[in-house]
């Protein structure tokens, strides 16, 4: 079994993100991987209004979700939901999802179906760029507040701006209607707020709660091993 961990909005490095879990899945025998999001400038090209978008994202996550044969769970966390709805469509060697605090589309949804008349408070948009970030003066509070103060430092310069295109764009598959999918709720999670994400784990499998904030992960990275060596 391998692990494709699939990153969120406004951040970059995915495997950075990832490490404190991956390492201890390594220790198991298990092998991850994390793919680059284009839409976040990791390939090279600068985001605009007119993309890098979620087409781009789908096209590199399902690179590397078919470069192998063998079984694997995609671990989606945030817009990485969005993105791994399209990218894992149809990929025989993929047996299993793991939401994290993950939004989980319908067919024809996108990341805007979810969000309300105003930006998130969190949220630096730049219209005129066709961008946009987390404000780093929020970042610890919002997302990282159970973390240690390094790890809070050092995320500040892992975040990125991100391209508007990926908003609006709808998905055109739903993979977990037809893998197998459990949904770990952040009940701690100050901007993926506890009650959308039981919402949206309710189209999932199964549900596992943690005590947590937006990245169990790196929070609680032997929890989330644990979790994802049960499946």
């Amino acid at each position: 079994m391998r692990v494709v961990f699939v990153h969120g909005a406004c951040v970059r490095d995915g495997s950075w993100w990832w490490h404190p879990t991956g390492e201890l899945l390594a220790e198991r025998g298990v092998a991850s991987a994390a793919p680059a999001l284009p839409s976040c400038g990791e390939t090279g090209a600068h985001p605009t209004a007119q993309g890098p978008g979620l087409a781009e994202d789908v096209a590199s996550v399902r690179q590397v979700l078919t470069a192998s044969d063998e079984p694997t769970v995609v671990v989606a966390h945030s817009y990485g939901g969005i993105v791994t709805a399209e990218a894992a469509a149809g990929v025989a060697t993929v047996r299993h999802l793991m939401l994290v605090s993950s939004y989980l589309p319908e067919v024809g949804q996108s990341l805007s179906s979810f969000g309300g008349e105003e930006p998130a408070p969190f949220l630096d948009i730049d219209p005129e760029g066709g961008t946009f970030t987390v404000r780093p003066e929020a970042l610890a509070g919002t997302f990282l507040q159970d973390c240690d103060q390094e790890i809070q430092r050092r995320a500040v310069e892992k975040t990125a701006r991100q391209s508007l295109a990926v908003l609006a764009q709808p998905v055109r598959s739903a993979a977990w209607q037809h893998v197998p999918s459990t949904y770990l709720v952040c009940a701690q999670d100050q901007g993926t707020p506890a009650e959308l994400q039981r919402e949206f784990a309710g189209r999932a499998d199964s549900v596992v709660e943690l005590d947590a904030g937006h990245h169990p992960f790196i929070s609680q990275p032997a929890a989330v091993r644990d979790l994802i060596l049960a499946l």
